[in-house]
């Protein structure tokens, strides 16, 4: 679990920087006008423009909790392997809810 929790945090940190372009391309796109932001906003609501939208999601929440989990371990708790079990799974349960909550919130706006 330590492992792969380490890994995902590596992996999601990379994702983050990719989507840092595609959050360049939104304010870029506003800030040119109109147009330019009616093409973003055709991507971003194709389906693999919300696909990606989703894994940005997903490897925001993911590093979050993750991050969160690593400040305990900064301050001096769950080294025993048993709370670090613990605590990568908090990781990945947080991850699932809080994405699937939000998600649901833009699936309700977007049907409202």
């Amino acid at each position: 679990m330590t492992s792969v929790t380490s890994i995902l945090h590596r992996a999601t940190g990379v994702a983050l920087t990719a989507g840092l372009l595609l959050f360049t391309w939104w304010l870029v796109a506003a800030a040119i006008g109109p147009e330019a932001y009616s093409v973003f906003a055709g991507f971003a609501g194709s389906g693999l423009g919300m696909l990606i939208l989703f894994g940005f999601t997903v490897a925001f929440y993911y590093h979050l909790s993750n991050g969160i989990r690593h400040l305990f371990w900064d301050a001096g708790f769950l080294f025993k392997l048993q709370n670090a079990y613990a605590a990568g799974y908090v990781v990945l349960f947080s991850t699932v809810i809080l994405s699937t909550l939000t998600w649901a919130y833009i699936f309700t706006e977007l049907k409202g």
